[in-house]
């Protein structure tokens, strides 16, 4: 009797890996620290400075949780932001990386750091809900990060560590890789720079358009 073959899995992150949100991401957030008569952030420096759980980086950047709640400040954000979410577009090479992916027979999952209920929204929204077997976000909108919910999606599906690779834009991605020992793939096109995701040592593209190349053989 042959032996099962392995299961291929590609877990996606999705804020700034597959949604193109790090533009509405800055205007909310220099929204925010405008009215607190906090300096603004260029994207360069948003990029240096955005880490999970985000509350670390808000802190960086100036917010004072002794004055204002964390959790009022964390809902001002996600006001701002799903009021600018409706305009935002996939990234570049999105479409492909998915077509590329189901054409070569891998199973698909999102898990994000969203509140679950508006993941699943942003997802079905672009029509692009039926490349994946599994979406899931988190419980509330802190985005304190999503190592337990990744850990339960791999328990439950029984995959082993060297069936699945996590393709992110953020060293919190990585961490969630090393925690589950697979492989990861980070993209130097959202959240977090080139220069902070070289640090880790994992393979690094700078768009979703070079993904096909990792996986074509020479």
């Amino acid at each position: 009797m042959q032996d099962k073959p392995s299961i291929k899995t590609i877990i996606w992150d999705w804020n700034g890996t597959l949604l193109d949100d790090l533009n509405i991401c800055i205007e909310s957030i220099n929204a925010m620290l405008h009215a607190r008569n906090l300096p603004q952030l260029t994207p360069e420096a948003y990029r240096e400075v955005f880490t999970f759980p985000v509350i670390d980086y808000y802190r960086e950047v100036g917010f004072d949780f002794e004055k204002e709640p964390w959790e009022e400040a964390a809902m001002e954000f996600m006001s701002l932001y799903f009021s600018k979410l409706p305009d935002v577009k996939l990234t570049n090479g999105a479409i492909e990386a998915l077509e590329f992916f189901r054409l070569q027979g891998y199973t698909q999952a999102i898990i994000s750091a969203m509140q679950h209920d508006a993941l699943v929204d942003s997802v079905t929204k672009p029509g692009i809900s039926h490349y994946f077997d599994f979406v899931g976000g988190i419980s509330d909108h802190y985005a304190g990060g999503k190592i337990e919910n990744a850990v339960k999606f791999f328990e439950s599906r029984g995959v082993l560590p060297d069936d699945i690779i996590m393709i992110g834009d953020t060293l919190h991605d990585a961490e969630v890789a090393a925690e589950l020992k697979c492989k990861c793939i980070l993209v130097a096109a959202g959240h977090q720079s080139y220069n902070r995701l070289k640090s880790s040592g994992l393979t690094l593209i700078e768009s979703l358009n070079e993904i096909k190349s990792l996986f074509i053989e020479k």
